[in-house]
């Protein structure tokens, strides 16, 4: 059997390889370098290799490795990708590895290209076993902007997997609920005019100010509403992040863009939510004869939350750690949606992720390794 390179060379050629994905077009990178870099890898070690292009994203697609028959798989993901950066503000070449402290810093060391090359690393003692039930390792398209590569997946090239395990950077401690992300734009549109007087136009600024006061009232039902104790922060928040409008001082406004976010919890549905808020909104500014568009920047992610218990406690016995919740959204929701039970555990801590001088810790990488070599052999492998 060839033989794929060494751990820390698999990091340094994955973290060599940009692949950043972006909402913004100047940004947004293919991955297929990062697709056939771990193809070539994996193929050698006798896995059937699948790569599936991502329809209407020219330059993005999704490995699928399987090695074994079957049904009920257990599938080991990872997205491809990493967010922009600024270079100017790392202190090391974000494109290579440095070892420093301790760690090794570069970009996607932690969020979260390492987490392929500790896999492949983990499975190379039991390739020569009969495995009773098939090994996927996935590797997806733009997590960190639309999650196009998730939302392609259909169960049957998952070999309807029964289990699934995201390397998402969780300081090695099983992750079994998280809220639900949505984007979100408003186009409040007025009437323009001199600003000399007000009664030649309609400020979209003033509905701006009518609509972040809605806004807020929301945010704070919400909080009042809906709780639960597991996560930090027991709530679900709206965040008020971004505004841009008008052309001048000396001229009614006559359009403004306002930008938010908002993270459910577990139980909440992001449709409902939207729909609620759209009522709201366009009655208010209606009221005060504005036009006011609502919607998605992009398609929501839900909440995420494991119902069943199977995997977890597996999981939780061979880490050591109990399960447990994070603020952060990953792509569980699509994998449990395809009827997989699904738990997010990996190396590193999201408090380095998206960050300049991202870094995965040494400490994390014999435990990463003996974590996903038990649970292969445990699902796997075992009678």
């Amino acid at each position: 059997m060839q033989q794929s390179p060494g751990l820390k060379e698999m990091i340094e050629q994955l973290v060599s390889t940009p692949s950043i994905s972006s909402t913004l077009e100047q940004f947004d990178q293919s991955n297929l370098d990062v697709i056939h870099t771990l193809a070539n890898w994996l193929q050698p070690l006798g896995f059937e290799i699948t790569i599936n292009p991502i329809n209407g994203k020219p330059g993005k697609a999704n490995l699928i490795a399987k090695r074994g028959s079957g049904d009920n798989a257990f599938v080991l993901s990872g997205h491809t990708d990493t967010v922009p950066l600024d270079e100017d503000l790392w202190h090391t070449n974000p494109f290579a590895i440095t070892e420093k402290d301790d760690r090794w810093y570069g970009l996607g060391t932690c969020d979260m290209k390492s987490f392929f090359a500790l896999a492949i690393e983990a499975m190379k003692p039991l390739l020569d076993k009969d495995f009773k039930h098939p090994l996927i390792l996935l590797a997806t398209a733009d997590e960190e902007s639309t999650m196009s590569g998730a939302r392609a997946l259909t169960a049957a090239e998952l070999s309807n997997a029964r289990f699934a395990m995201i390397g998402e950077p969780t300081g090695l401690k099983p992750v079994n609920q998280h809220k639900g992300i949505m984007m979100l734009q408003a186009l409040i549109t007025g009437t323009s005019g001199h600003s000399s007087d007000p009664e030649l136009g309609n400020n979209a600024l003033d509905g701006t100010a009518v609509l972040i006061e809605e806004l807020i009232q929301y945010r704070n039902e919400i909080k009042a509403k809906y709780t639960n104790d597991n996560f930090n922060v027991a709530y679900p928040t709206l965040n008020l992040g971004c505004i841009n409008g008008g052309d001048n001082p000396n001229r009614i406004c006559d359009h403004v863009e306002l930008a938010f976010d908002i993270r459910v919890l577990p139980g909440m549905d992001n449709d409902e939510v939207l729909r609620s808020l759209k009522q709201r909104v366009m009655t208010k500014l209606q009221n005060h004869h504005l036009k006011c568009d609502l919607g998605l920047i992009h398609p929501a992610v839900a909440p995420f939350e494991n119902d069943k218990k199977e995997l977890v406690a597996l999981v939780e016995q061979i880490s050591g750690s109990s399960a447990g919740p994070v603020a952060f959204a990953t792509e569980a929701p699509f994998l449990k949606t395809l009827g997989m039970e699904t738990v997010v555990l990996g190396p590193g801590s999201i408090e380095q992720a998206h960050q300049p001088n991202e870094f995965i810790p040494l400490s994390h990488l014999d435990p990463t390794v003996d974590i996903i070599r038990r649970l292969i052999f445990q699902v796997c492998c075992k009678d």
